[in-house]
């Protein structure tokens, strides 16, 4: 399973389009029960916003009158498929039952409930990766440590237990303020979930070494670059092999995305550090003008970044034009007002 990105913009109430990297697609309906039309054709996604859970099942091709009666039927058929009969119940085994009735107070909104049951099914891989990542959200990092490496550790039937009951996962991790990866029940998402749970835990060595592992996996893909910079920029303030590593860990990145820009102030601020102010002036002002469909905070941070160039560049008022731009639309930035003066 690799990394999903995508935009979601909004058109009316209840109404938005979708920007992914395998096309535009529109979704109809309020938060946690939608119709989304696109080139894959129409699929109903029903769950609980904020739990990282739903149940997506894809409608046949009809006519379009026949609508209505598919998407409330398809809105029935999650809890449905979650229900477990009194004699199937003596037939499933504990773990298997306790995952099942985890997923099902997921979608019900009762976070609490659903990690009782889920910390009793931990034995298998996938219970493992959902109390993990539910006792992250909650704010128990070393505990979702500890179920996220069961996780790992079992990688290879991740998603099976949850496939048999048509129940599809995503979670958002976030990779830094300003960029969120989709992951699932695989590899890759058991490996990052844990590589964050590490990190609030206090254990960025253990962390890294997660991100290096994935890095290993998938050497191509930018988010990861992007969040194993992230953590070496953070571990290790001015170590040159540290600085360097990003330089590669960036080299050739295009300034496609949200996720590529994050990374491309990740080489500007090494280029810096490295003593290369000049080169890494000239990166931000060529990623600030591609400053549309960037987030706010993206741009700010490749802003002050561009200021700190001029800086050791010894040319002040350009870098108090930035400074003074960066405290006009946020005066709580960082060391702003302080470099100001005011």
């Amino acid at each position: 399973m690799g990394f999903r990105f995508w935009r979601r913009i909004g058109i009316a109430p209840g109404v938005s389009l979708n920007l992914s990297r395998s096309g535009a697609s529109v979704s109809f309906g309020p938060r946690g029960a939608k119709l989304t039309v696109g080139p894959g054709g129409r699929r109903v996604t029903v769950g609980l916003p904020g739990t990282g859970i739903h149940y997506t099942t894809t409608l046949p091709r009809g006519r379009r009158g026949q609508g209505a009666r598919s998407r409330a039927s398809s809105a029935g058929r999650a809890e449905e498929r979650l229900r477990l009969g009194l004699l199937r119940r003596l037939v499933t085994p504990d773990e298997e039952e306790a995952l099942v009735d985890g997923c099902r107070e997921l979608l019900r909104g009762r976070e609490a409930k659903a990690l009782e049951h889920l910390a009793r099914a931990v034995e298998l891989p996938d219970g493992a990766f959902l109390a993990g990542c539910l006792a992250l959200k909650r704010g128990r990092p070393e505990q979702a440590a500890a179920w996220l490496r069961r996780a790992v550790d079992g990688h290879r039937r991740l998603g099976k237990v949850l496939g048999r009951y048509g129940v599809q996962v995503t979670l958002g991790l976030a990779v830094t303020e300003e960029v969120q990866a989709q992951v699932g029940p695989g590899l890759r998402g058991a490996l990052l979930a844990l590589g964050e749970a590490l990190q609030r835990a206090g254990r960025p060595e253990e962390a890294l070494a997660c991100l290096e592992r994935l890095h290993r996996l998938e050497p191509e893909d930018v988010a990861v670059r992007l969040s194993l910079a992230e953590l070496l920029w953070e571990l290790r303030p001015g170590d040159r092999r540290a600085l360097r590593r990003i330089l590669r860990l960036s080299e050739g990145v295009p300034n496609a995305s949200s996720v590529h820009t994050g990374l491309l102030l990740y080489r500007a601020r090494a280029m810096r550090a490295l003593g290369l102010p000049e080169a890494a002036r000239e990166l931000l002002t060529a990623a600030l003008r591609r400053g549309s469909g960037r987030s706010k905070e993206l741009l700010l941070a490749l802003r002050y970044e561009r200021a700190l160039a001029y800086e050791a560049l010894g040319e002040q008022r350009r870098a108090r034009r930035d400074l003074e731009r960066l405290y006009a639309e946020d005066p709580g930035y960082g060391d702003v007002a302080a470099r100001l003066g005011l």
